[in-house]
């Protein structure tokens, strides 16, 4: 498992290794004392999935608001998808900058995103399939987002014209957005895990 901190500060992508054979392979795909040892939640409470039947369908961006703000470990477990994550952390040097990774089913690799950030992506493939832990449950009411095509966040989807929901299409924009995350209420780990490491 290789754990690369990317640019945005708290977000990483992990790639796995599978070991391969004559049958197919094995590998791990969760392991609690590396994450903690790399100052990464592992408490995740929810696993989410989505298939989006159609190359260029792009769902977000979303995030939670507080206290239910999550973290999240994404995977594409079949095709490809384009995955992005803007830093919405009022007191961080990077707010209102993004950053994107490829995820697929073949590269084994997972993008970790921390809380303050949302989060979206466009597939890149037929029939892709992601799949996400978060570290919060799902809270109807905490439903936060940023349009797509913000003006501001200017960021380089691979299609012109995506499949959008509506509902995604009516999201505010971020000069609209008044942020309540900072880098302190967005902490990565807590204590109570941090106590846990060996």
């Amino acid at each position: 498992m290789d754990i690369k901190p990317l640019r945005l500060q708290g977000c990483y992508e992990i790639r796995l290794t599978p070991r391969r054979d004559e049958r197919g392979y094995f590998m791990r795909t969760f392991d609690r004392e590396i994450f903690l040892r790399n100052g990464l939640t592992a408490n995740w409470l929810q696993e989410n999935q989505s298939m989006s039947l159609r190359k260029g369908t792009l769902r977000g961006l979303h995030f939670q608001k507080l206290p239910h703000a999550e973290t999240k470990l994404v995977r594409a477990l079949s095709g490809a998808v384009l995955d992005v994550f803007a830093d919405l952390r009022s007191d961080s040097p990077t707010f209102g900058q993004w950053e994107a990774v490829e995820l697929s089913a073949e590269a084994f690799n997972y993008v970790y995103i921390p809380k303050g950030f949302a989060h979206g992506f466009c597939s890149l493939t037929e029939n892709a399939i992601v799949h996400y832990h978060v570290d919060a449950c799902y809270a109807p009411e905490a439903e936060g987002g940023i349009r797509w095509d913000d003006e501001t966040l200017k960021i380089d989807w691979p299609v012109k014209t995506p499949v959008v929901s509506a509902k995604d299409q009516a999201l505010p924009r971020l000069a609209e957005f008044i942020s309540p995350f900072t880098l302190s209420n967005c902490v990565v780990i807590s204590q109570q895990e941090m106590a846990h490491v060996r």
